[in-house]
This record gives structure tokens, sequence and C-alpha cells, in this order.
């Protein structure tokens, strides 16, 4: 019997076949996620860890784990539940590995859009092959099962008044247990305070930092700001051309000169990122040491200078450069 065609069989497995229920499953919790992720204030309440945690750590294996092996016989439920979570832990960090050498960068937008793609492709590769297999063959999450076996381990209307009473009061405590769990991973204690600020380079990388400046160009830099301080923060960068000597008898490193080259300030909320654009361009050849300062709430007056402002910035970066007039 000669091999129906492969857009025949791609048909029939998309629009003849009943998808199932776990993978249904998988594609409403993984559309959950994206709202709690994405809409405004539910991403900033525990709806979104709820969601977002599984979404991480239990999807991306279980759609792979659901296209390598489609028959019910290739592992069973309990395999599958434990090898998911451990796919996931190895498909996440290599999805950013990824993302990390493209110029979106491991953000949480590209980052989101990464994961549901690869959850989305596996999900329609999995039920392709299992419409594939014979229906007595495929695998399927037997849940009319779970919810009996759920009644008969807890039989809340059979029995003894103090029987019944024990199972809903067991059923209340295992129900507690849980909401308690999500909870505390939902909702946990403030970390460290704390900011970060980095450069990237052209390609927005943490590479192909400009050594070689000249006099009246421009070398195009990303610098980045992200609130960890559990407030919203006005925050204030300023850059300068600086000029350092080394004392080689001592080997210590002196400023003898600071300019300023560019401010801008800006507010940030709670986990806000931002990416800002700078162009840096020098008009003295003297100049080999860029400053990067940031400071936050407070910004000292002009009068402190040097060194002493160096000091007081929150925050402070630089970078060594070799200036030309040509």
């Amino acid at each position: 019997m000669p091999e129906e065609p492969r857009i025949e069989r791609i048909y029939a497995a998309f629009f003849e076949t009943a998808f199932p229920g776990d993978l249904a499953l998988v594609l409403a919790w993984l559309m959950g996620t994206v709202l709690a992720v994405l809409l405004p204030v539910v991403s900033e309440s525990p709806v979104r860890f709820i969601f977002a945690l599984p979404a991480l750590l239990f999807l991306p294996g279980y759609s792979l784990l659901g296209a390598l092996f489609p028959r019910a016989d290739d592992i069973d439920l309990l395999e599958r539940a434990a090898l998911s979570v451990g796919l996931s832990v190895a498909v996440v960090p290599l999805i950013g590995l990824g993302l990390n050498y493209t110029p979106l960068g491991i953000r949480l937008l590209p980052l989101l859009v990464a994961v549901s793609l690869f959850i989305l492709v596996m999900v329609a590769l999995a039920h392709y092959r299992r419409a594939r297999c014979k229906p007595e063959e495929r695998f399927a999450v037997p849940f009319p099962a779970m919810v009996a076996q759920v009644k008969e381990e807890f039989p809340l209307r059979k029995g003894t008044r103090t029987e019944r009473l024990l199972n809903a009061l067991l059923l209340v405590a295992i129900i507690g247990a849980v909401i308690t769990t999500v909870l505390v991973i939902a909702l946990p204690k403030p970390g460290e305070y704390y900011t970060e600020f980095y450069l990237l380079g052209s390609n927005r990388m943490m590479a192909d930092y400009p050594d070689q400046v000249r006099v009246g160009s421009a070398y195009p830099l990303y610098i980045g700001i992200v609130n960890h301080e559990y407030r919203p923060v006005t925050y204030t960068i300023e850059t300068y051309g600086t000029t350092f000597v080394t004392d080689n008898s001592t080997n210590e490193t002196s400023l003898i000169a600071m300019e300023p080259l560019w401010q801008q300030s800006l507010t940030l909320a709670h986990n806000e990122t931002v990416l800002i654009p700078y162009s840096l361009s020098v008009n003295k050849s003297a100049y080999n040491r860029i400053e990067f300062l940031l400071f936050n709430a407070t910004v000292p007056g002009p009068e402190v200078t040097g060194g002493d402002r160096i000091a007081a910035s929150y925050r402070d970066l630089h970078l060594w450069v070799n200036v030309t007039q040509h």
C-alpha cells in the first residue's frame, strides 16, 4: 500500500485528529504566562510568578518529551513529570545562551518570545507524532481517572461523620500546603538592594569597546541600568574625559584632569531596565580614560570634582582609550 503524501499526513494530523488534552493545557498555561508577564497590572502581582515558574521549569521539558516520545509505552507519566523538570532546566539556559550572542541579549521580552516559540514548535511536533501513532498507542494524560482516584482517596460523602470530617480536613491541609508553597515561591523576601550598571559595545554585547579613539569621531555604545532597589529611583548618568598618569616607581595611578562630556537623568521603577544609546566623542587628545558615573537620588554639586566626584558616585565604570588627532 503506497504511503500517503506528506501534505495529507499533516492535514490529517492537525485537522482530523483530536488535540490532546495535556497539550491543550500546556498552550493554555503558556497563554496565561504571556498575559501575566505583559499586562501592566498583573505583571506586578504574584500571578506573574505563579504562571512563569511552571512555564520555565516544566513546560519546555514536557513539550520536548511529548515530541520525542509520542507513545504511551515509551515512558510513563511519573517519568515524564520528573524528566520534564530536568530537561527544562537544561533547555532554558541554552535558549538564554543563544540569545546572548544576538543583538537582543538576555532580556525579559526576548526570552519570553524564544521560550514560547520553542514550546509552540514542540507542542505542534508532539501533536503530529501522536496523530501518526495508532489511537491505542498514543500517550494521553488520564484526567478522568486521576479525578476518580482523588474522589476515591478522599470520599467526602461516604463513611461515618468522623471519617468524612477527617477526609475533609486532610484535603484542606493538602490544598493549604500547596498554596503555601506557591506563595513562598511567588512572594520571596526582598533580596539585596542594588543597581546594575554596565556598558555594551556597538553590537549590544559586552565586547567591541573602542580603545583607539580619534578626536571628533563618534563611537556608538550602550549604557545599561537595571533597578533592583525595590522602589522607583531617579538616576543621573555623567560621562567625563579624564587623564591619568602612572608613577612607575610606586605603580600608583593619579588623576590630573577631568572634564564633563555628557549628562542625563531618568527615573526607573523597581525591576525596570533601560538601555541608553550613547555616542562617545572627545575633543582633546589628552584624555586616556573615559569615566561613566551613576548617581542615585542625590547628585553632588559642581564644587565636588575630580576623584571626589568619582568616589561620590553610586556606581562607576571606565574605558581606557588611546586618543589621537587623526
